[in-house]
């Protein structure tokens, strides 16, 4: 029992990368600097400034002089037709990647309590590491669909046709990759190799004895 207790205290670590993994995943949903949209020459003057598309809403920089600059943000809602699938779908996958990684935490608490208490049996039929696991890579893959959709409009240079009262247009002189892209790679990493961790829990279970008394 003590030689089970020592390998699942290897899991706890598997435990912090998860929550900080999970909780970069929250950060990042509300970063608006996933995509930068640099407008050089453009013929609007009050155009002419940086725009930040993030998942959730877009905030617009104008430059008003050489020294001050204001800033605009605008939160989607579901009434906008102007958003592209990878934000529309993207909120969506975060949503749930958020939902799954506070459900492999749950199960993760369920295992590690299990196995203190040496209620986990050789033949039990539901392994709550791996049910932890699985969760923290399915996390991982709804963030990772996310940074790579993104990262793909941004390198295809895709525009987005927002509403005219925004003096943006379609498409940016510079497009480039944001910090919220940048923290949620790392979050989709964290709960990979957490997941990892915890699937790597199965093969002492299966290797131990529980005798009743």
């Amino acid at each position: 029992m003590v030689w089970l207790v020592s390998s699942a205290n290897c899991q706890v670590a598997g435990f912090a990368i998860a929550t900080v993994g999970w909780i970069l995943s929250g950060i990042s949903m509300g970063l608006v600097e996933w995509r930068m949209w640099y407008m050089n020459h453009h013929p609007l003057p009050a155009s002419s400034g940086v725009t930040c598309v993030g998942m959730w809403r877009v905030c617009i920089y104008n430059h008003e002089s050489n020294t001050s600059k204001t800033k605009m943000c605008y939160r989607y809602t579901y009434h906008d037709d102007f958003l592209p699938p990878n934000i529309c779908v993207g909120q969506h996958l975060l949503l749930a990647a958020i939902i799954l990684g506070l459900l492999g935490k749950a199960f993760f608490v369920l295992a590690l309590r299990n196995v203190y208490m040496g209620i986990l049996q050789k033949n039990a039929t539901c392994n709550p590491f791996i049910a932890s696991g699985i969760l923290n890579i399915t996390a991982s893959g709804c963030i990772l669909i996310v940074v790579l959709w993104n990262y793909y409009s941004i390198i295809s240079m895709e525009g987005i046709e927002f509403p005219s009262s925004f003096h943006v247009p379609f498409k940016p002189d510079v497009q480039e990759v944001g910090s919220g892209l940048i923290v949620a790679t790392l979050a989709a990493f964290l709960l990979l190799l957490s997941g990892i961790i915890f699937l790597s829990y199965t093969f002492p279970l299966y290797i131990q004895v529980h005798p009743e008394v």
